[in-house]
């Protein structure tokens, strides 16, 4: 099993930056790849980003620019940098390990972004 804790979120406004971060504990010789999915209210939940062990990233077209995933594999932590915020990416933001057989998920964190 692993189990994954976010940092807590928060409200900013828009234009400012904000970093997560997700530490994995437990089984985390099983991690493939990380990520950050996120959930606005009324819509379903979608991928932000998601880095592999290796380093290789991918992001949503609508934060590419603007969101930094990143990832410390001896802290077993993965970051999400998200800079110039915008109301659109209020959401509560999961954390995201998939195992070699399950996918974890976090708790989730709200970040508000005011206008």
């Amino acid at each position: 099993q692993v189990q994954l804790v976010e940092s807590r979120g928060g409200l900013v406004q828009a234009g400012q930056s904000l970093r997560l971060s997700c530490a994995a504990s437990g089984s985390t010789s099983s991690i493939n790849a990380m990520g950050w999915y996120r959930q606005a209210p009324g819509k379903q939940r979608e991928l932000v980003a998601r880095i592999t062990s290796g380093g290789m990233t991918n992001y949503a077209d609508s934060m590419k620019g603007r969101f930094t995933i990143s990832r410390d594999n001896a802290k077993n932590t993965v970051y999400l940098q998200m800079n110039s915020l915008k109301p659109e990416d209020t959401a509560v933001y999961y954390c995201n390990a998939e195992g070699k057989r399950l996918i974890y998920w976090g708790q989730g964190t709200q970040v508000t972004v005011s206008s």
